[in-house]
This record gives C-alpha cells, structure tokens and sequence, in this order.
C-alpha cells in the first residue's frame, strides 16, 4: 500500500487501497461464505409479503451471538412465520458486504469497519444499519513476564488482527494518546504492530514472535489460556464501557421492498437479546452449539466462559460510538473523513422496541433525513 502523504492525489491513493482493508470486520478472515440452509418452517405458517425466503448473513464468532443464539434456537424463523430463514457464514467483511450487494444476502450481522467502508464506497447506496448487536470483547493481552503496566507496552511487539481493522485503528489511536509514534502502515516505531491473523495470533504468542496483543473475543481468552494476562478492557476506555462491534445492516433495495420481513428478523433480534439477557448460560451454550454446526467445532470453556461474559448484547446500535471509531482511522491517516449521514434508519428498530415496552435507540443525527 502507497504511504500515505498530505497531497491529494497520494492521499487518495493511499484511501482507496486501504478502505479493502478496513473492511475487514472485527473477527474472522478468509473470504468464503458457507451456505447453512437448514431451517425448518412451521407447517401452515403464512409467509410475510409473499416472500418466500429471506437471506441472513453472519460471522462464526461470539461477537456475532445474537445470530447465533437467535437461529439455534429457532426465534429468527419464528419471527418470520412462513417465510424461510435462509443462513450463510462468513469468514470476512469484504465478502459479506459483496454478497449484500449483490442479492446472495439481504440482512446481515457485521463489524463497524466494513459497514462503513460498505456504505462509503457506494456513496450512500448500498446499506442501511438497521439495529445493534454487540459491545465490547476486545482486549490488550500480554505477556506478564514481558509486560507489567501500560508503559511497558512501548517497544514491544503487540499484534493486532489486520491493517485498517477495527482493532488495529483502536490500538493505534491508543498508542497515539500515549504520546508514542507509530507509522501506521508499516506499524514500526515506538511499538511495533504486529498484523496477525487471529487464528494464529496464538501459536504466535507461544512461540514468543509477539509479547501481547490487541484482540477481539475469543482470541483474547485463548491467549489467557495460553498463560497471557489481561492488560486492559477496550470497554474502559469509552463512555459508559460502550462501542459497537457488531451492528445490522440490510440492503436499501431490500429494506424498500420488504420492510415488514426487514421488521420481523429485528423483532427476532430483539426477542433474542432480551433470551440472552436472561438466560445466559443457556444462551451461551447455544451459540457454542451453533458454532459448533456451522464451523465443526466448539470453543472450552475456559476460552468460552470468559469470552461471552465480556461481551455486551444490545439493541442500541450505539452511533456515536461509530462516528468515533471513523474519527479514530481518519486520524491514523487510514480512512478520507466519511459522510455518514444516513447510514443509519432505525425506523424499524424503535417501532419493535417500542411495542416491546423498551427505551428508542438513537441515531446521533446520522439517519435517513
């Protein structure tokens, strides 16, 4: 990737080859999406608008437990009556947001980064954010013997999951608030970034090539299981311990011609958290289930337990937050400032909480005029 310089032509070259790369959603790389087709309709059940079935796409990762809770236990189809729920998996940002525009999929679950690179890219065509999903689960995890306080973090090798990733711009943002310099592309300077692939950020830290890392869930646990210890929550360094990691979005064009499929699958949502919020252990063993259904295996409790206990499943989209998380890769020089104005119609989402007897979700003035 060209380095990124105040001119702009250079700088926009150097935008358009790393808008790809945040894209990358907050957990889970590769780009293929696996097909789960399974969901059974209640016989007699009458389909919503006519339609037949309605595309949902996710990621294998707690991040994303509300999807995987919600279509375990069959409230998702529930919801949709007699209009089948259709699943596919995926492994990457990029590759879902291809799918949502193209019509392979018309609802999803995903990360702040792709979600904006989504809706950027298209100038403002492509997507909506239609509700939230998740908070939290992200951590700086260290070696002990290396890494004793915030300060020792300063020349030691901390990986993170990808360039321009959501983690990477957060990590980045903190080592500037440090007062420390690190070039963003290359990620040399007073820390060195490591770029690391989560599914072998492990192995790496046994081997010794990285002292710590900045990691979504459940990541974070495995390195604690491999002995690593948890220098800091991201959670504390926002208001409230709140930012979104996962969020739904729709297509525009599906959102249009069938708001009331678009308003049952949040509804599920909806039904799903508040099933999550007050059966936890049930819940997590779901979502451990339906990872085990969609990728051949289950997470040990000792990654588990300590993984979903870190993660906060809500409704509320949390758009201020996202507004942020843009600042933040407009100030490591990764990201051109967005518009965001309307990425947001939570139209949907406030009718369904408000029958629900729950509190409107707020667009921090970045929804559909």
């Amino acid at each position: 990737m060209p380095a990124i310089r105040s001119t702009p032509l250079r700088r926009g070259i150097a935008v358009a080859a790393a808008l790809p790369l945040l894209a990358l959603a907050a957990c889970g790389y590769g780009s293929e999406a696996k097909n789960n087709d399974t969901e059974k309709v209640a016989a007699g059940a009458k389909k919503i608008d006519g339609l037949d079935t309605v595309k949902i796409g996710y990621f294998g990762n707690l991040t994303h437990g509300t999807a995987l809770v919600g279509r375990h236990e069959g409230i998702f189809q529930k919801e949709l009556g007699g209009t089948k729920a259709a699943y596919a998996t995926f492994n990457a940002g990029p590759s879902e947001i291809e799918a949502l525009n193209s019509g392979s999929i018309d609802i999803g679950w995903i990360g702040p980064s792709p979600a904006i690179n989504g809706y950027t890219k298209s100038d403002g065509r492509s997507l909506r954010i239609i509700g939230g999903s998740a908070s939290g689960g992200v951590k700086l995890v260290v070696d002990p013997d290396k890494i004793k306080s915030l300060k020792d973090v300063k020349g030691k090798r901390i990986a993170t999951p990808q360039l321009g990733n959501t983690q990477d711009v957060a990590f980045l943002n903190w080592i500037a608030d440090q007062g420390w310099k690190v070039d963003a592309e290359s990620g040399k300077g007073d820390v060195s970034v490591v770029r690391t692939d989560n599914k072998i950020t492990p192995d790496a830290y046994k081997s010794g090539s990285i002292d710590g890392a900045w990691v979504p869930e459940p990541t974070a646990s495995k390195l604690v299981a491999e002995g690593a210890k948890v220098l800091l929550d991201e959670a504390d360094l926002w208001p409230d311990k709140k930012f979104v990691i996962t969020n739904i979005i729709v297509s525009q064009k599906f959102l249009k011609e069938h708001p009331k499929v678009v308003e049952a699958v949040l509804r599920g949502s909806v039904k799903t958290n508040a099933y999550i919020a007050s059966n936890p252990d049930e819940a997590k063993a779901a979502a451990n289930a339906q990872l085990k259904v969609d990728s051949g295996k289950e997470l040990p409790a000792e990654v588990l337990d300590p993984a979903w206990k870190s993660i906060q499943f809500t409704n509320d989209p949390l758009a201020s937050t996202l507004d942020t998380e843009a600042e933040h890769a407009v100030k490591a020089g990764l990201l051109e400032k967005p518009d965001l104005g309307g990425i947001y119609d939570l139209t949907l989402l406030n009718k369904v909480l408000k029958a629900e007897g729950e509190s409107e979700a707020d667009d921090a003035g970045l929804g559909v005029k």
